[in-house]
């Protein structure tokens, strides 16, 4: 049924669905699949979690609580639309909760941390993505899909209007999941000076190359060929760079974390957090960081910026 579900009419957007089937076939079908679909019980699933945490993984390695969250999830989906077309008579998978994510598996940059990142960044190629992913939370895809025409340094904003996603069938620019995801980011001061920056270098680059000014459509972040990064490139780059600075390893998307945690001790509410980054409601942010929240009056760039030169 799961395999034929993903092969069927699923709504799932590309790497999403990519995501979706690496679970069912590495986490749910080893385990359940032998399973009749109208005999499966909640105990099942309870047992489940249970086998995942203990050793869900590669090599029966412990898999975490998040993990088998985005398992759980998949399998709830999936079984839904079994109910909807009465394949089942409920959604078992409603019965048993996920179990509880660990609040510290949320990775992120301590204050002192963001300053040493700063620091062994210095005039690297990779100095102007993360100082922005630092200070507008946006995700690796948005900001490798970003252009010029929506760069706005004299106001100090990014406009983001799409993501680049990276499957097996190649690169491709998307439109936002849900209408929070297209929004406008106010930046503070370094994040514009470091564009600033990074625009001259490459005008500068494309000069001595004969290649002339870009367009105004053309990539903030591309290959010497104008060509788009693909995202697990990024991923990479970064992971590579942590690794020989010896800096604290968190993946590029926790830089995405660190600007939230930043924002959520400066103050700021949940509902300008959640803008800001473009998730669907304040709701999905306080699931994700409810633990961070503490009182709120601060603006986002000024919590950022306080953050960034501290």
């Amino acid at each position: 049924y799961l395999l034929a579900w993903m092969d069927g009419p699923h709504g799932l957007a590309g790497k999403t669905a990519e995501r979706y089937r690496q679970l069912i076939e590495a986490q749910i079908i080893p385990h359940l699949g032998a399973i009749v679909l109208q005999k499966l019980k909640p105990a099942h699933i309870a047992d489940w979690h249970d086998k995942l945490i203990r050793g869900g993984g590669k090599d029966g390695r412990p898999l975490s609580s998040r993990t088998v969250g985005h398992a759980h999830r998949v399998l709830h989906r999936a079984l839904a639309r079994a109910a909807a077309i009465e394949l089942v008579s409920r959604n078992v998978a409603s019965v048993v909760k996920p179990p509880k994510v660990d609040e510290k598996e949320i990775e992120s940059l301590k204050a002192d941390e963001i300053d040493a990142v700063l620091t062994a960044l210095k005039d690297h190629r990779l100095e102007p993505i993360v100082v922005l992913a630092l200070s507008s939370g946006a995700r690796r895809g948005e900001m490798l899909a970003l252009n010029w025409e929506n760069v706005d340094l004299e106001a100090g904003t990014i406009k983001i209007e799409r993501s680049l996603e990276q499957t097996k069938a190649g690169l491709r620019f998307k439109a936002p999941k849900t209408k929070n995801g297209r929004r406008v980011v106010s930046l503070p001061p370094i994040a514009v000076d470091a564009l600033r920056a990074h625009r001259r270098r490459r005008l500068e680059l494309r000069m001595a190359l004969g290649q002339g000014k870009p367009e105004p459509d053309a990539l903030v972040f591309s290959a010497f060929d104008d060509s788009p990064i693909p995202p697990n490139n990024l991923s990479r780059d970064w992971r590579r760079f942590v690794l020989a600075r010896k800096l604290p390893r968190i993946s590029f998307h926790g830089l995405r974390h660190s600007h939230v945690s930043a924002l959520i001790a400066g103050g700021v509410d949940a509902l300008t957090v959640s803008r800001r980054i473009g998730h669907a409601s304040p709701v999905v942010t306080m699931k994700v960081y409810a633990h961070l929240f503490s009182e709120t009056d601060k603006t986002a760039a000024k919590a950022i910026e306080a953050a960034l030169r501290t």
